[in-house]
């Protein structure tokens, strides 16, 4: 995929959520320079550069649509968007600004982490709020596993693998001595979380990801 800096690809994406909701038409230069809140000289200057990478299609005096790669990567960035949405809300819990955070996020993480992330969250279709995550060039397994969740989602009586820690470092020493690590298989029962029958117990501050273990 090309290499673009976080404002092109905040152009490729505005460019695709117009085309999404209109197919069909040429996305004016007035149009985005109202969406990127800039000037019309400069999404004109903008437009020309993403053309030369056959990113979109420039319309002079008119516009720009996207070419078939310029497509592909605008889903590829509304989608990161809208999987880290999920992550913030379902995984995470944040329920505020959790749009601008995602779409700050979205341009730090590569193909290789939203397909992993894609494939943790179980491939979903739409966001907490309805909106519908691109298909268009989205790699999917069918034999994927089971999503991450938080381990408070988890019913008891089950197994779970640990996926990430969140937590102040200084609690982690005491996590790491008592076994608990990422990729460690443990048991949720009624008393509390468990490994090899040892009740295991933490911080308040400490949040675990998880994946239910079939």
């Amino acid at each position: 995929m090309e290499n673009l800096t976080e404002f092109e690809e905040m152009y490729i994406k505005r460019i695709y959520e117009v085309h999404d909701h209109s197919p069909d038409a040429i996305v004016r230069t007035s149009q985005l320079a109202e969406l990127m809140n800039i000037s019309s000289a400069s999404v004109t200057e903008m437009i020309q550069r993403l053309s030369t990478r056959d990113l979109v299609t420039y319309i002079p005096y008119k516009g720009c649509r996207l070419t078939p790669t310029g497509f592909h990567y605008g889903a590829s960035v509304k989608r990161r968007q809208l999987l880290l949405e999920i992550l913030l809300s379902n995984v995470l819990g944040i329920k505020e600004n959790i749009s601008e955070i995602a779409c700050r996020m979205e341009h730090a993480i590569d193909s290789t982490v939203e397909s992993a992330i894609d494939r943790s969250l179980g491939f979903p279709q739409k966001t907490p709020d309805g909106k519908k995550i691109p298909v268009i060039g989205r790699d999917i397994d069918e034999q994927s596993q089971n999503p991450i969740v938080a381990l408070s989602d988890l019913p008891l009586d089950s197994s779970f693998e640990v996926v990430l820690i969140i937590c102040p470092p200084s609690e982690l020493p005491a996590l790491e001595s008592a076994g608990v690590t990422p990729g460690v298989t443990m048991y949720n029962s009624e008393n509390g979380p468990m490994i090899s029958d040892v009740l295991i117990q933490w911080a308040d501050s400490v949040r675990l990801l998880v994946r239910l273990v079939d």
